[in-house]
């Protein structure tokens, strides 16, 4: 497939990664699904996803995302205490002859069902969010969006990237949430490349090593975009550098990029020098998937 530019892209999924939020990780996300002619751009910062906010997506399908937790029937319950011991997570408590359940750190692994012999605890459906699908032609978008309050989006994590699953003909871009912690885990756990979003300062470098210790714990290939590059001296091209990590792409500290983002518009649409970037970017990521695929091969 091609986008406008004429630009060959492959069914490939690339997760876009940083290690706080600000960075430019939605940025880069964002650009590159736009870049490409047929594209999924899929949300998974699930706690306070905005991609929707740059692409606009008309026509969405929304559907409400539950999990199961433990009831409780008192009247049956025992005391015995098993469930209790078993649970890891501390979701259950017998407290004054009566079984407490904490939903909010409940993992709705079931082991507790399993374990009861009295059949005491039973399953009820739990709403935690909601995922939606939407279209900014050519593009289909992703969003997940966790309830307040709640302690874990990964469910609707991975009932985003399963939905996902139909665009097997699109490039799918996947916009991680911030950090180095379960949910980014769970929404790179599938990609073929990883990018890595990096600031010049030292705070910059201390988080690109967070993300950079994850993808290489998973063992998948990347490298890095260095974002809001100056003059003089940055910190973390410098690691890179001692790293050997390959540096993808330079995205310069530009007020007119700043303007642009901060007013929900999509650079590559509005200025022809960054579509040539996220277009080259693109062109690269591929080059690296292709060479790893050869390499594993």
């Amino acid at each position: 497939m091609q986008d406008f530019m004429g630009t060959e892209v492959s069914s490939m999924k690339i997760a876009v990664l940083s290690g706080k939020g600000g960075t430019g990780k939605t940025l880069v996300a964002v650009n590159l699904a736009a870049v490409a002619n047929k594209s999924a751009y899929i949300d998974c910062d699930v706690e306070e996803p905005n991609g929707y906010l740059f692409f606009k997506p008309e026509g969405i399908l929304e559907k409400q995302i539950s999990v199961k937790v433990p009831t409780v029937d008192n009247k049956i319950c025992n005391g015995c205490r098993k469930c209790v011991d078993f649970c890891k997570f501390n979701a259950l408590a017998y407290i004054k002859d009566k079984m407490i359940v904490f939903e909010e750190v409940c993992h709705s692994c079931g082991g507790c069902i399993v374990l009861c012999s009295e059949k005491a605890i039973t399953e009820k459906e739990k709403m935690i969010g909601k995922i939606q699908k939407g279209t900014s032609d050519p593009i289909t978008v992703y969003t997940g969006m966790l309830n307040t309050g709640e302690a874990s989006g990964i469910p609707i994590i991975k009932k985003l990237l399963t939905e996902n699953k139909q665009e097997r003909d699109k490039l799918t871009i996947i916009d991680c949430p911030p950090g180095s912690a379960c949910a980014v885990m769970e929404s790179i756990k599938d990609a073929d490349y990883c990018i890595l979003v990096a600031e010049p300062t030292l705070f910059g470098v201390h988080n690109l090593n967070m993300v950079y210790r994850l993808v290489k714990l998973f063992d998948k290939p990347f490298g890095v975009v260095l974002n809001k590059c100056m003059e003089g001296e940055n910190l973390s091209e410098k690691f890179c550098l001692e790293k050997n990590i390959k540096i993808l792409s330079r995205i310069p500290f530009d007020n007119e990029l700043g303007m642009m983002n901060s007013n929900a518009e999509i650079a590559v649409r509005k200025n022809l020098k960054y579509r040539a970037i996220f277009s080259s970017l693109i062109e690269i990521v591929k080059k690296e998937v292709h060479h790893e695929t050869t390499i594993n091969s």
